[in-house]
């Protein structure tokens, strides 16, 4: 299968998700996007359209501790992260939106290490 059919494949599911799935003022959406190189995730408020919380390997700290930004140490690491920040803001309960990926390696490990660090989803 060619890597666009695989992405389009990957944002229908996601498409199909997130007509169920919303962030409200009480849970918002804990969203998590991956390239290759990198894992993102965000704590967005879906019924006023802001981003709460954000954290990724992009970040200028986070590329310094961590020898890359593609592994599962790397999401683990950024899993514990957006929880503190989530949590430091006053956010306990997310709603999980692993955007259209599968439940595996490193999405699996950036919800685990989240939930280990306070977040209830």
């Amino acid at each position: 299968m060619k890597p666009q059919e695989k992405e389009r494949l990957r944002q229908r599911r996601h498409r199909r998700v997130r007509s169920r799935v919303a962030g409200t003022d009480d849970r918002p959406r804990l969203n998590v996007s991956r390239s290759i190189n990198h894992i993102y995730a965000q704590v967005i408020n879906d019924s006023t359209g802001q981003t709460l919380v954000s954290a990724s390997t992009v970040e200028k700290a986070m590329r310094t501790t961590l020898k890359s930004g593609g592994n599962v140490e790397a999401a683990s690491a950024i899993g514990a992260l957006v929880a503190e920040r989530a949590l430091a803001a006053g956010l306990s309960k997310v709603v999980f939106d692993r955007g259209g990926y599968k439940y595996h390696g490193r999405v699996k490990a950036l919800a685990d290490s989240a939930r280990q660090g306070g977040l209830d989803f």
